[in-house]
């Protein structure tokens, strides 16, 4: 699914749609090129998974936890050229009970646990377009179903 989005608060809505379809043991992957809005989209599956507080890049942290109604790790691997086995044993607990957001996840390989949803952002002059694919179809379709593509 391609979607089209205009403004930050565009992105963000997109990812508080597909956060009302996640359970904690979730994994979402966000890619993108720096400043595709990677952080925006994460920040708005946050706000829909019930964090008010400030979502913020873990860039230089590699992972931030948040409170909301179910528990939500957002992770950033894009320091690591790869994640050696001492670093897994890191960044496991971020995985516990939460909903998992991983910021360029292509550092994990084929370590990650199974990714329910892969969101790939890019420019579209001023605007982004939001590229979705889900382990399941149909959970793409009850997300979206009867929504506009220019969110």
């Amino acid at each position: 699914m391609r979607l089209e989005t205009g403004s930050p608060e565009e992105t963000e809505r997109v990812g508080a749609a597909v956060a009302g379809e996640l359970r904690p043991g979730d994994v979402v992957t966000v890619s993108g090129e720096l400043g595709t809005g990677k952080t925006t989209f994460v920040r708005g599956a946050c706000r829909g998974l019930g964090v008010d507080g400030p979502v913020t890049s873990p860039t230089y942290t590699i992972g931030h936890r948040y409170e909301g109604r179910v528990p939500v790790s957002h992770l950033d691997l894009f320091r690591f050229e790869s994640v050696s086995p001492a670093e897994w044993g890191d960044l496991e607990p971020y995985f516990d009970g939460a909903v998992v957001f991983v910021e360029w996840p292509e550092a994990a390989g084929d370590d990650l646990p199974p990714v329910l949803v892969r969101a790939r952002l890019a420019y579209t002059g001023p605007g982004r377009l939001i590229a979705l694919e889900a382990a399941e179809k149909s959970l793409l379709e009850r997300i979206f179903r009867g929504a506009d593509p220019r969110v």
